[in-house]
């Protein structure tokens, strides 16, 4: 099967086993399933006899790092995620009618090279790309084998973290974030092309949970890349990677290596102990989303933090995801009210009225339903006003329609089915409608990560169309929706949340530098974090309206 008249890519892959973990074999189902590339050969490293190590041998050979490895093997037994990323399957299923040539490489301290007589069949299979999963350092003519070179994940940001284990120096060190790239190996170790770069939350202590994540997420990386391949053509898909690759960077910290018992026993009891911490202070007080606001009369954006003021809700509740509607010289603010001891934990949406003076009333429920509902995106098209409201548990986007404002609301159409998707945000330029949403594309991932966009020719329509581009952001500093996109001084800013210290720590602003149905890019220009009051965790929405800014706040509160 082929698609848009080009013929599939030619595909060989690299093991040392047919057992492999579960994303990878995930990722294989994926590219099998996508019509634009087929499998030709699979290069197996051939089985060597090894002697049976005994106990004794492993404990001696491993001294060093013991406690890393009894803490690694305690969390996959009793904090196993779910699904696990690295379960076992044989995928030898997947290529039983797929020619195989078994290797012997040479072995030279860290790296494997092929036989000539090796690189010599292989080259008989005419390969456009080589997928690596396996064997050790490749060097020599073997990277020459296939046309677009052979590509290889790091899980890892090769920015700042060269070597490994992936994701553990990450954790244990609580870095902001767990990066990870997809890349063409080359002669230079880490030094190859990058064809994709993310970034993904990392965890306080659990290193399975943030590891976890990262892997569902980057088993989409290699399929994106081989369609783009296919559809662009060889000459500007090389082209456009060359460009991207064309900036100065020097690695300057050190090779990570498997922590030995001293580094890991001082960093994970450091962890440890802030989280011990953290559970203790708990005891005396919680967490509670609050809203912020400020006037200005110039009818320009309130941008100094400390002056905003604070609608805070009673102890048993809290308020979050502000969207503000200006109609009859009233403010309007939907929000997200989560009652924690009514409907099972599930939000509703409600709406605070508020006028020029600042005076506002008790919310009142504007939509609820039997699941959750948050981020209440309201928005007007063509002379009348919509909701989208964030509705993942049904997994859907649902739009609905004022029929009597403010407080009642018709379902009109769900835009997307079968999806998990968060906090939609629809948007208006260039006679397109354009929907901005976080989408967790694979079981096991997270929704915090990867913003995607879809545009059509109006907004009551399921013919959304995907960016070429998509994900237009796969970073966890700065993917999901913070409010509505609005323009300032003839710049189109998005607010986004910065979720690598936790969920919704910061609200980004990005500056809009392209937007149209074949590119988009953007740049991050400021930031409002939570530092303007010392019982601040949190910020992450923000919505301006006329003379009225709101944001929200997550603050720490006694409980009692």
């Amino acid at each position: 099967m082929e698609q848009f008249g080009r013929r599939q890519l030619r595909i060989g892959i690299l093991l040392d086993d047919f057992i492999v973990p579960a994303w990878f074999y995930a990722m294989i189902e994926k590219i099998n399933a996508g019509g634009y590339a087929r499998f030709v050969v699979v290069v197996k490293k051939k089985p060597t006899a090894n002697p049976q190590k005994s106990l004794a041998s492993k404990l001696k050979a491993n001294y060093h790092q013991i406690c890393y490895i009894a803490y690694r093997k305690f969390e996959d037994r009793f904090f196993r995620p779910e699904p696990f990323a690295f379960e076992k399957k044989d995928i030898s299923v997947l290529f039983s009618h797929v020619p195989m040539l078994e290797v012997i490489p040479i072995q030279k301290k860290y790296s494997d090279y092929f036989q000539p007589e090796d690189i010599q069949k292989i080259m008989e299979h005419d390969v456009d790309v080589f997928i690596r999963n396996g064997f050790r350092i490749l060097r020599g003519d073997i990277l020459k084998t296939a046309r677009h070179g052979i590509w290889s994940y790091h899980h890892g940001d090769n920015y700042v973290n060269r070597g490994g284990p992936a994701g553990v120096w990450e954790a244990i060190e609580g870095w902001r974030e767990l990066g990870s790239i997809l890349q063409i190996l080359s002669e230079n170790l880490d030094g190859g092309d990058v064809l994709y770069r993310s970034w993904s939350q990392r965890k306080v202590i659990l290193i399975n949970e943030g590891i976890n994540n990262m892997y569902w997420k980057t088993l989409s990386f290699m399929p994106r890349k081989l369609k783009e391949l296919h559809d662009k053509g060889g000459e500007d898909f090389r082209r456009d990677i060359e460009k991207e690759n064309q900036a100065l960077s020097f690695y300057s910290n050190r090779l990570y290596t498997t922590p030995s018992n001293r580094e890991f026993i001082t960093r994970i009891s450091k962890r440890i102990w802030n989280k011990t911490k953290l559970k203790f202070r708990s005891l005396f007080f919680f967490e509670q989303w609050i809203l912020l606001f400020a006037f200005n009369k110039s009818a320009n954006i309130s941008t100094t933090l400390y002056k905003f003021k604070r609608i805070t809700p009673p102890k048993d509740r809290f308020w979050a995801d502000p969207c503000v509607i200006r109609k009859n010289d009233r403010y309007y603010i939907f929000l997200e009210e989560l009652i924690y001891k009514q409907n099972n934990g599930k939000a509703h949406i409600a709406v605070l009225e508020m006028d020029d003076e600042g005076n506002y009333g008790k919310p009142e429920i504007a939509l609820k339903r039997d699941y959750h509902l948050s981020y209440p995106f309201i928005f007007e098209y063509k002379n009348e006003l919509y909701m989208v409201p964030e509705s993942m548990d049904k997994k859907t986007i649902e739009l609905y329609r004022c029929t009597s404002f403010p407080q009642t609301w018709e379902f009109v159409m769900n835009l997307k089915e079968n999806i998990n998707a968060v906090d939609t945000t629809i948007f208006e330029k260039d006679g397109k409608v354009w929907m901005f949403t976080n989408i967790k594309e694979n079981e096991g991932a997270s929704n915090f990560d990867e913003l995607f966009l879809f545009y059509a020719d109006e907004l009551l329509t399921k013919n959304w169309k995907a960016h070429p581009k998509n994900p237009i952001v796969s970073d966890i500093k700065s993917a999901r929706p913070a409010g509505p996109l609005f323009y300032r001084n003839e710049k189109l800013y998005r607010p986004s949340q910065d979720c690598s210290h936790r969920y919704g720590y910061a609200t980004i602003l990005n500056e809009v530098i392209v937007l149209n149905e074949q590119e988009y890019s953007e740049y991050p220009v400021t930031c409002i974090q939570p530092n303007w009051s010392k019982d601040l965790v949190a910020t992450h929405s923000l919505c301006h309206k006329h003379k009225l800014t709101v944001v929200d706040a997550c603050i720490k509160r006694r409980k009692y």
